[in-house]
């Protein structure tokens, strides 16, 4: 899988657009601002994203998700639904972070643990990582071994867990139980900062020691 990183909103949050080399179907991850950035940049690329998918529901990661749904006519796949309250206080949060006022919006699809999404011919694998949020997931492409991860894990850090529902407890779970075994080779796109790998993530990351 491809893919190309839109750095947005004033937290410099990694919005991804990947697709498939042979099809050239493709999708948004996390558009979390900055709309009219995205669409510029999605035009220079030559790609119209089919859906927009979320790993969480903080609005540097959706803040943008709703307008590029209208502007593509394209649906909103993710995240859990346990981040459904999230969603619902995005004028709160929007105030609480200082960011243009976002109205709440509910998905066209939820998203579970064990299930899948495809990009053309591109399988991503869902996972479902509570801890930075409890319906935080993320998206695996085991043939090419590339994770969008969100805010669960960074290069030598983790996701904050002292928003409302945080537990560092179930985040270090599910970075240790979920995301280490599936491979030091696998590359990871964190929701901030630069991609890594997950060996050395297990090797180095000090919150992981």
């Amino acid at each position: 899988m491809n893919y190309h990183i839109i750095p947005v909103t004033a937290f410099a949050q990694n919005c991804s657009v990947t697709w498939c080399e042979a099809t050239r179907a493709a999708a948004l991850v996390d558009p979390g601002g900055d709309a009219a950035t995205i669409i510029e940049t999605l035009q220079q690329l030559g790609l119209t994203p089919t859906q927009i998918l979320l790993t969480h529901g903080h609005l540097d990661h959706v803040g943008a998700a709703a307008e590029l749904s209208a502007h593509y006519q394209a649906p909103i796949v993710g995240p859990q639904k346990l981040d459904a309250f999230w969603l619902e206080a995005l004028p709160t949060q929007s105030r609480m972070f200082g960011l243009a006022e976002c109205a709440p919006f509910t998905p066209d699809r939820w998203l579970e643990e064990g299930d899948s999404v495809r990009v053309g011919e591109v399988k991503l694998e869902i996972l479902h990582t509570p801890g930075h949020t409890p319906g935080h997931i993320v998206f695996f492409d085991r043939v090419g071994r590339l994770l969008i991860s969100g805010d669960v894990i960074f290069h030598d850090g983790v996701g904050r867990t002292d928003f409302p529902q945080g537990s560092y407890q179930d985040l270090i779970a599910s970075i240790k139980k979920k995301l280490l075994p599936l491979g030091d080779d696998i590359t990871f796109v964190p929701g901030h900062g630069t991609i890594s790998t997950l060996g050395h993530e297990r090797i180095s990351n000090p919150f992981l020691q």
